[in-house]
């Protein structure tokens, strides 16, 4: 219920039905289970917060400050209440984590790189989904979608993996948090303006770093991974929109 209720509220936008699901889920996870309701109450609030602004591409100023307040708010209110109240530190970001990365573990991260070039400009620019992100031709334009896109890529994996996954995974097996998961990381994306066929790379993305989280334990390792993906999404967007400029991509 509680993962439907990101899809309606991000994938669909509709409040009422979104809230008052959402509402519903916390009635019965009381009547379940405590400790599940504690931690679904967590994961309540950031979907609350985050879905009570305009989840868009806008790269102006105020509109940066707006989200990104509201961004802190969803992962930082979890992770306070974790910490400080009920002590649980169920919600934890392991950046040093003092293991090295294996040798697969680096190999991948140019496969991320190769994928993201064959995929994001064939999906950007056939489709036209790259139009529901600004044109920016100036210099102070192209670094603040520079920081939006790095920023929420690390958003993402704070938020989805490291708080919802994470406190899900606490009772339910691995494969269920995962997908319940990947809905709201999938949705939330679909708001943002991924949209067409986003979700059939996305949706196996979610889960792909969730899994990735749960071999390594390594905050500092899906973050690379994503940022790696998302700094050939910050090319395409910039060649989409300016077709002289990074003219290296095959669509």
């Amino acid at each position: 219920m509680m993962s439907l209720s990101g899809f309606i509220l991000f994938a669909l936008h509709q409040l009422v039905p979104g809230y008052a699901l959402l509402a519903a889920s916390l009635v019965v996870a009381a009547l379940v289970d405590r400790a599940l309701f504690r931690d679904l109450v967590l994961i309540a609030a950031g979907i609350s917060v985050i879905s009570a602004v305009p989840i868009t591409t806008d790269v102006s100023t105020e509109h940066m400050l707006v989200m990104g307040s509201a961004m802190i708010l969803a992962v930082g209110i979890p992770y306070a209440v974790s910490r400080w109240v009920t002590k649980e530190h169920a919600v934890v970001f392991p950046v040093m984590t003092g293991n090295k990365w294996t040798r697969g573990e680096k190999w991948y991260l140019p496969v991320v790189l190769v994928l993201g070039y064959a995929v994001l400009p064939v999906y950007m620019i056939r489709t036209g989904v790259y139009a529901n992100w600004p044109a920016v031709h100036d210099p102070d334009g192209i670094a603040r979608l520079f920081i939006g896109t790095n920023a929420l890529g690390i958003w993402d994996e704070l938020f989805f993996i490291c708080t919802c996954f994470a406190l899900l995974r606490r009772h339910l097996p691995d494969w269920q948090a995962n997908l319940l998961q990947a809905v709201l990381f999938t949705s939330f994306l679909w708001e943002l303006g991924f949209r067409a066929w986003a979700p059939l790379f996305i949706f196996p993305f979610a889960l792909l770093q969730a899994r990735i989280f749960t071999i390594t334990k390594s905050l500092s390792y899906i973050v690379a991974v994503h940022l790696l993906f998302d700094f050939v999404l910050f090319l395409v967007l910039l060649h989409a929109h300016n077709r002289a400029w990074f003219d290296i991509f095959l669509y």
